[in-house]
């Protein structure tokens, strides 16, 4: 019995908060998408260019043989925004890593550290979470004397 042929693809995830971005990277046409529906479409409009920042920073050439697919869950807004971002810049060095060359994966990852480090590096930053006596967590009731 043949095997069927393995198409070339990999998996990476983006995180922001709570949000999480799963992106799968594959051979393809230079698709991408982001939870069914084209890039173009992310909402909110004004952080719509924050998605497209790896694509900008590489160019469209290192995209063209790939499809992107991202799904993402969890978070506002902005964190989803920047969970994508960090899953496409994540994913195009996992899939030029273990499919092209390390010298073109090296390059990449120089030119996207050079830009925003949050690009490929998690930022570890997290609610911390309320105590009691107070309405937060650093903030203190009022006392008072009288």
């Amino acid at each position: 019995m043949e095997q069927p042929v393995k198409s070339q693809s990999v998996q990476t995830f983006g995180r922001k908060k709570t949000a999480t971005a799963v992106a799968h990277v594959k051979q393809g046409s230079g698709l991408i998408k982001v939870n069914g529906s084209p890039i173009s479409l992310v909402q909110p409009e004004i952080l719509r260019l924050k998605t497209f920042e790896p694509i900008l920073l590489l160019g469209s050439d290192k995209f063209a043989q790939v499809d992107v697919r991202v799904r993402v869950k969890g978070g506002g807004t902005t964190s989803q925004i920047y969970a994508i971002r960090q899953a496409i810049a994540k994913g195009i060095v996992a899939y030029y890593q273990k499919y092209v060359d390390e010298a073109s994966k090296r390059e990449i990852k120089e030119i996207l550290v050079a830009y925003d480090r949050t690009l490929l590096v998690a930022d570890p930053r997290r609610c911390e979470p309320k105590k009691f006596g107070g309405p937060g967590a650093r903030a203190r009731y009022q006392k008072s004397y009288r």
